[in-house]
């Protein structure tokens, strides 16, 4: 008995070392783990997704009163004997967008006839806008399809387009003839653009009772003056972005002033004869 009490401690301490060499390797493991655990978080941490890129703000927040656009003396110059010398104006939701003006004479020149002109000025402003792009880049974009618009108008006669040089940053001239109230028009349309304002401005004229057809180039000659004059109204505007807001604002400034940009519609020659009512198209 007394022999077999040391051979049982000796059996009881082999049988120990296993169990502490398996808590060993337990405890190397989890260290191992805990490293490529805090390699992983730390890497995941590195790769964070870029920020987009911001576009380019406005540069007008608002556009001028269209009616005052274009200056007393010229109006009087190019539409004599006006009905309304303060023009009218057309409807709008939302004059800091979209605007429009017009105005309309008949100057009776006694037994030489009468002299009828008929003049337009719209302006659509765009904002600059995180999904649709930059305010310019969106104006450039509708100056292009008003210039299209304005050379497939119905009825439009010897269309010609040319570049208007000197008027905002880019201009088209668009001239035509237009049979109407069995009396021959001469037309004259402008659409330029300027920043993100894209400015329309069309004028025509009519001799009636035997007066003679006003020429092509003076009807040219007035519109491109009036326009000129247009284009200065809106750099003149208070709501010019003078100071332009930080990059990282840009987002936050569009989504603020987003507005709706529908298409304004316009009808070329079917509102500016003396014998059917002159309303101006926004």
């Amino acid at each position: 008995m007394h022999r077999s009490a040391p051979r049982l401690s000796r059996i009881l301490a082999c049988a120990a070392v296993p169990v502490m060499l398996v808590a060993v390797g337990c405890s190397s493991d989890s260290g191992s783990d805990g490293k490529k655990n805090a390699g992983s978080s730390s890497s995941g941490t590195a790769s964070s997704k870029p920020s987009e890129p911001t576009v380019e703000p406005a540069k007008f927040t608002d556009l001028p009163d269209p009616c005052t656009s274009i200056g007393k003396k010229t109006i009087e110059d190019l539409v004599p004997e006006a009905k309304k010398k303060g023009g009218t104006a057309g409807g709008s939701t939302d004059l800091s967008v979209r605007g429009s003006c017009s105005w309309n004479g008949l100057d009776d020149q006694g037994v030489k006839g009468s002299q009828y002109h008929w003049m337009d000025v719209g302006f659509t402003r765009f904002d600059s806008d995180q999904a649709l792009g930059s305010g310019a880049k969106r104006a450039t974009e509708d100056y292009g399809k008003q210039v299209t618009k304005t050379k497939a108008a119905e009825g439009a006669k010897k269309v010609a387009a040319e570049p208007a040089a000197g008027i905002g940053d880019e201009a088209t001239l668009v001239t035509y003839g237009l049979s109407k109230t069995d009396e021959d028009f001469v037309y004259a349309t402008v659409v330029a653009r300027t920043g993100n304002v894209v400015v329309t401005l069309t004028y025509n004229g009519a001799g009636y009772a035997g007066a003679k057809t006003p020429s092509s180039s003076d009807i040219v000659k007035g519109a491109q003056k009036a326009a000129k004059e247009a284009i200065a109204s809106v750099e003149k505007t208070a709501g010019s972005a003078d100071a332009s807001p930080a990059k990282g604002d840009a987002k936050t400034d569009a989504e603020d002033t987003k507005k709706d940009d529908a298409d304004a519609k316009g009808d070329a020659g079917s509102k500016d004869s003396p014998k059917s009512k002159a309303t101006p198209k926004s």
